[in-house]
């Protein structure tokens, strides 16, 4: 570590920035789960070099080391700056430190995660409150799925909006219980007297109507239908069991 004069030269501030610029980026990425959409790691690194720039320009000699008084000022500037853009109250924001507080306290205290009863009885806090807080917290800040189509970490292959899952999508159980009952289906099918089986073959596979099949099988079309409803009741009945 350098022995920093009270008037910094030039060619010792490039030094200097080259020796902190590691920090600046490690604490601007531990900081960046805490970025509104509108901010970025960038942004964070741009203003903790410029904490590093009020340090070096405050700093004197003596009275502390650089390097603690410079990495206070850094970190401390990056939380100065997400305090300034999040749109949370002052006041809803203490109240959130006060709960992470007491959660950290008790977690210490009882070697496990506390339960949000504990917590709530431990700051004497009615839990119709500490719910609510809790809702404001999660719902405070607001994300654009088009914020994550830019990769946030540069060596991250990660697309964050292939791993949102489609509503409208069948999951693997519903689909192999669909395949299981399709093959059920069939088996029932097969076993069907064969005028039964040929209608439902013409009616639901060919798509010809009860009028047409009635020509095919030279029968009335009421007959037709007779048969339709006879090889149906069957199957449910076969099938019932099973659902």
């Amino acid at each position: 570590m350098l022995k920093y004069k009270t008037e910094i030269r030039e060619e010792e501030r490039e030094e200097i920035i080259k020796e902190f610029l590691p920090y600046i980026k490690y604490t601007a990425f531990r900081l960046s789960w805490k970025l509104p959409p509108h901010v970025t790691i960038d942004d964070l690194i741009s203003v903790g070099l410029m904490g590093l720039m009020d340090a070096l320009s405050r700093f004197e000699p003596g009275k502390v080391k650089l390097k603690t008084y410079a990495e206070l000022r850094i970190k401390g500037s990056m939380i100065d700056e997400l305090r300034a853009t999040a749109w949370i109250p002052r006041s809803m924001r203490k109240k959130i430190d006060d709960i992470n507080k007491a959660k950290a306290k008790l977690e210490r205290k009882h070697g496990r995660v506390p339960d949000d009863v504990e917590v709530a009885k431990s700051m004497k806090m009615p839990l119709t409150d500490y719910f609510r807080i809790l809702q404001y917290a999660t719902s405070s800040n607001h994300i654009r799925l088009e914020d994550f189509r830019n990769k946030k970490y540069a060596d991250s292959e990660l697309n964050i909006t292939e791993c949102i899952p489609d509503p409208k999508a069948k999951s693997p159980l519903s689909i192999l219980e669909e395949k299981d009952t399709q093959k059920n289906l069939s088996d029932l099918i097969e076993s069907l007297p064969q005028k039964e089986k040929f209608v439902l073959s013409l009616y639901y596979y060919e798509e010809l109507t009860m009028q047409e099949i009635g020509k095919v099988l030279r029968i009335t079309e009421s007959r037709v239908c007779q048969i339709h409803s006879q090889a149906l009741s069957k199957l449910r009945t076969k099938l019932q069991p099973a659902t």
